[in-house]
Parts: structure tokens; sequence; C-alpha cells
């Protein structure tokens, strides 16, 4: 801090001063009332001053955000129902996926194929996967562009499911093609 900061403070301290100075003096017959009311305030403000503070952490934990660290490196953190979700761009559109070592292929709700191009009344369910809702019937397609930061994939395969799904899942066919694929105590990184 410099002397123009002090300055600063000590007027800030002394008008601070003169407002409460004047607030009991106007209130000195309800001097027990007044300082209630003081009190609420003054937590008022130390939690707005604090939640202003904190609202890095906060909106980090609340809302996480994958991030693109640099050629070819994804970090992706945990939500927090401890999975992982990615968005990924599909056709243009933006898909958000859970990451799903368990899932074989890339596989798309019906609303997300829909979002990307995809009819799923035209499609063929010619195929079948076993999920924990137990069978269901999968229909081959190709997405034309697929783009996760840097990383740009032409005429992917993927799945659409026939099944109730809350979202669309990001499986094995496509984190194969990572490098290196690292769990940390923060979150997933995808290096190519």
């Amino acid at each position: 801090m410099d002397s123009f900061d002090y300055a600063r403070l000590a007027y800030l301290t002394l008008l601070g001063g003169a407002v409460i100075a004047s607030f009991f003096v106007m209130n000195k017959a309800n001097l027990g009332k007044s300082l209630q009311q003081l009190a609420i305030w003054a937590l008022i403000f130390v939690g707005a001053v604090a939640g202003y503070g904190l609202w890095g952490d906060i909106s980090r934990d609340v809302m996480p955000r994958q991030s693109v660290a640099g050629s070819g490196v994804i970090e992706v953190p945990r939500g927090v129902d401890g999975h992982y979700y990615l968005t990924l761009e599909l056709n243009g559109e933006p898909v958000v996926f859970v990451v799903d070592t368990g899932a074989s292929e890339i596989v798309l709700s019906e609303r997300d194929a829909r979002s990307v191009g995809l009819d799923p009344e035209d499609l063929d369910y010619i195929g079948s996967a076993m999920t924990a809702n137990g069978m269901v019937r999968t229909a081959p397609a190709r997405v034309e562009r697929m783009v996760l930061g840097d990383i740009v994939e032409e005429n992917v395969k993927v799945y659409v499911n026939e099944g109730e799904m809350d979202g669309s899942l990001l499986g094995m066919s496509y984190l194969q093609r990572f490098e290196r694929i690292e769990i940390t105590q923060d979150g997933l990184v995808l290096t190519r």
C-alpha cells in the first residue's frame, strides 16, 4: 500500500465512524435495538464480502469446466457427482458427454443425435448393448466433424441408443485415441 491508499483508508474509517456515531446519536432512546440492527447489517456486509472473495472457489466446484492446458492436453474437473463431463462439438453443436471407460463406443442419446443433425427415425437399430437398465437397441451412424479443444476428428463412427438416456457417453473408442489418460486428485487429464 502506498501513501494514497493509506489516506483513502483513513478517510473511509473516519467517514464510517461518523455514520455510526450519528446513528447512535439519533437512536439513543432505543440503543439496544440499534445495536441489534447494527450487528445484523455488519453480518450482512461480512457475508457479502466473504461471498465475493470466495466466488472463484465456489464457482469452480459448483460449475466445473474443462480446459485446454496446451496443445493436445485437456483437463477435465470432476463433477459434483463424481463423474467427468466433456463438452465436444459435433457437427458444430455442443454435446455434453459423460466420460465412461466402461462404454466401448461413443453413444449418443436420441436427443443429442437430433441436435447434431441425425434423425433417429431414419436409423437402422441393428445392434444391441447391455446397459445398467438392461438390453437396448443401437444404431450405427457417422458424425462429420467432432472437435475437442484443438483436436479435430473427421467422419467419426457413433452409436445412437434407442433406450432412455440422460446424456451421451464418451467411451473407449474415443478415449483410446489419446496417448495418456490420467486421473489426478482434481480431475482427469487427457494427453494426445
